[in-house]
């Protein structure tokens, strides 16, 4: 019997096998709903009917090649002999043995493809997570290779750019940019947010360290700058700790009135009060006062009676303070630009606003003079403080910037200071509404709005409204002793301003003062006129003095002097002014010198206003042809006309200008001392540029000291 052709067979098992591996695959593949359809599926057709079922077996018999016997299950066996030994084929030819061989060993290498199909997957498996973890390994090398070489090429550029100091060297260290590391260290020390944090704070060392400096000068010139004192901590306020806020009523709550919005409570009584005396407030003083002290033993306490006229005043301004001064206190105005026209208080104030001046001038009240102060005062010789203040420090008018009454309360304190150490106050009153002279010291630069201009006389009568209210209050007992002197109005401008009128308003304000129950002098200012034009006025005013300012570097046919002549002028030019104005057949009458100084020239930093050249440089043009100088003044045996000298710190001052100094201070003491005496100008300034105004400063480097001998 001829062999049966076996590759039809063949056919029928690669294609049954295709399927099978589509189906494995599907199910390897398909996602796990479709997994558990599929399985449903199968359940169904399993319990199909037993026909069915049978079909199913036929069907998949058919497509299954023959095995093995050793490999047939007794059902395929049965399907096989139908599928292939039917009636129709058992007259063909059987298969050989050889053929039969053949074809159960594909049929056995086909039962095998499962389990190995199987093993083989696992094995991809396998290789595919070792692949997987090679290619991490090699990737993490790659990191960790380029890290190393990023690292190796940091540390080459350090090592180039390596510098050693000694010391360090000999410690193990070596000093890199910015920091120091251990030179066996092998690690990175300094990260980018430290070198960032040594370069912020080696700048702010920088900063401090020149901002020390700078205050440091400023210090020696008596304080720092804008007015503040040495020390501008802000002050502990610890009395307030015993008062209720809510003691404090409503309608005085972030008022001047409430004590809890004061930036200085030292001294002060923080006991609501709505008390008034003469419509001003009482607030801040303490019921009780002691006026047994003496300022030195030379001098009678202040409950005994000073003999005017036979004892000499000796006195010092606390200039600068509550009425500011450009010069005296620089630091307000420089931080502004010329364009900005910030050359006094008015536009100082305006130009900061009502908060931020009050902010700004309370801490300058608070810190500019202290109780020290007056101490030192007292220890320096001084029997008298001139005090002055500005009208604002009892109420402002419609338009003004100024910062109204918080100046009053500071200046209730100093009396109560003078008190303490014994010293006798002279009340100037140094702005007046509309200002009485134009100058900067007043309030406002510029044209003159009392006694002159539409307003004029409105100012006039608001300054004697003023003085009702100041002479009401200070005509209270506590003050009969402390409170000496009363000065109605600071170097009214009386070449430009009438005469008349001036003297009028004077008698009226006077009036005024003994109405109120005052006893004290009264001082008016000589305008100057000159001494010798006072003689035979206010002769019906009682208890009066005059007071004159005496100055060379503000003359520009005296600043020339040289140093001899100086003091030539004090002694006997000064001295015989003096002489004769205190004789009532010559002269006025009761004659002072209510502001002096040393100065040499007027070379201070904004002394002839913000901004303003000098007469000693010869640069100091005005509208008036009387007062403008375009060349130098200085004298000339002094070399150049340069302020570089005259503006140097003063302990590089030489022994000789030292001593010329001290002799022309004691030269204008005596001269001022043939009438009743003196107030020096000024105790203290912020100025580097203004040494020789600053008595705090003279008196520190002992460049001259006030006379102690017996009365």
């Amino acid at each position: 019997m001829a062999d049966r052709d076996p590759r039809p067979e063949r056919d029928r098992a690669h294609r049954s096998h295709a399927r099978r591996e589509h189906r494995e695959r599907r199910s390897t593949h398909a996602t796990p709903e479709k997994r558990r359809s599929r399985h449903h599926e199968d359940e169904s057709r399993n319990r199909a009917s037993p026909e069915r079922k049978e079909k199913r077996e036929l069907r998949i018999s058919r497509e299954t090649p023959d095995r093995s016997p050793k490999h047939r299950s007794p059902q395929q066996i049965r399907h096989y002999e139908q599928a292939n030994y039917s009636p129709s084929e058992r007259s063909s030819k059987p298969l050989s043995f050889d053929s039969l061989a053949k074809l159960d060993a594909h049929n056995e290498k086909l039962s095998r493809q499962p389990q190995e199909k199987e093993q083989l997957l696992a094995q991809n498996q396998k290789d595919r997570g070792q692949q997987r973890r090679r290619k991490d390994k090699v990737a993490s090398g790659r990191v960790l290779k380029d890290k190393a070489k990023h690292r190796r090429k940091a540390e080459y550029n350090r090592e180039k750019r390596r510098v050693v100091s000694g010391p360090l060297a000999e410690e193990g260290k070596v000093r890199r940019r910015g920091g120091y590391i251990a030179e066996d260290s092998g690690k990175k020390r300094f990260g980018r947010k430290c070198w960032i944090a040594v370069l912020v704070l080696v700048l702010v060392l920088i900063i401090a360290i020149s901002v020390g400096v700078y205050v440091s000068k400023k210090n020696s010139a008596g304080g720092g700058s804008g007015g503040a004192s040495d020390d501008e901590q802000d002050p502990s306020n610890e009395n307030l700790k015993d008062v209720n806020e809510d003691d404090i009523p409503a309608a005085a709550k972030n008022t001047y009135l409430d004590p809890f919005t004061w930036y200085d409570t030292t001294d002060f009584n923080v006991t609501y009060t709505n008390d008034t005396v003469g419509g001003l407030s009482v607030m801040g003083l303490n019921s009780a006062w002691d006026d047994t002290t003496q300022a030195n033993e030379y001098v009678p306490a202040l409950d005994k009676k000073w003999s005017y006229g036979v004892m000499p005043i000796r006195g010092v301004n606390v200039g600068g303070w509550l009425s500011i001064e450009p010069f005296i206190t620089p630091g307000f105005f420089e931080s502004y630009k010329p364009n900005q026209g910030i050359i006094d208080e008015y536009t100082l104030t305006e130009e900061l606003g009502p908060q931020k001046a009050a902010k700004t001038l309370e801490k300058h009240y608070a810190n500019f003079i202290k109780e020290e102060d007056f101490q030192k005062i007292q220890a320096a010789g001084f029997d008298h403080v001139r005090i002055p203040y500005s009208y604002w420090a009892v109420t402002t008018y419609p338009g003004d910037p100024y910062v109204p009454k918080i100046s009053w309360r500071y200046l209730l304190r100093a009396i109560e200071y003078c008190r303490k150490y014994g010293l006798r106050v002279n009340l100037d009153l140094h702005g007046l509404p509309g200002s009485q002279n134009g100058w900067n010291h007043s309030g406002r630069l510029g044209a003159i709005g009392w006694l002159n201009g539409k307003d004029g006389d409105l100012n006039a009568q608001r300054s004697l409204d003023i003085h009702t209210q100041l002479s009401t209050f200070f005509a209270q007992p506590r003050y009969k002793n402390v409170v000496a002197i009363y000065g109605l109005a600071n170097e009214p401008k009386m070449i430009d301003l009438p005469t008349s009128e001036v003297l009028d308003w004077e008698t009226k304000a006077a009036a005024i003062v003994r109405k109120s129950g005052m006893e004290q002098y009264v001082v008016v200012g000589d305008g100057f006129l000159g001494l010798s034009k006072w003689q035979g006025q206010l002769t019906g005013v009682e208890k009066v003095m005059l007071d004159v300012h005496q100055y060379t570097i503000f003359n520009k046919n005296q600043i020339n002097f040289p140093h001899q002549k100086k003091i030539q002028y004090a002694c006997q030019g000064w001295t015989e002014q003096v002489e004769s104005s205190i004789d009532v057949v010559t002269g006025f009458g009761p004659t002072i010198c209510g502001e002096w100084s040393q100065a040499d020239t007027d070379c201070t930093t904004y002394l002839n206003n913000v901004g303003s050249g000098t007469r000693w440089e010869g640069n100091l043009p005005t509208d008036d042809p009387s007062t403008s100088v375009t060349t130098p003044r200085c004298p000339e045996d002094s070399g150049t006309c340069s302020c570089d000298k005259a503006n140097a710190d003063p302990s590089t001052y030489s022994d000789d200008y030292k001593r010329w100094l001290m002799m022309y201070a004691e030269a204008q003491m005596a001269s001022f001392e043939a009438g009743w005496g003196w107030f020096y100008w000024t105790w203290k300034t912020d100025s580097a540029t203004a040494t020789q105004w600053s008595w705090k400063v003279s008196d520190n480097l002992r460049l001259y000291r006030v006379y102690q001998y017996a009365h």
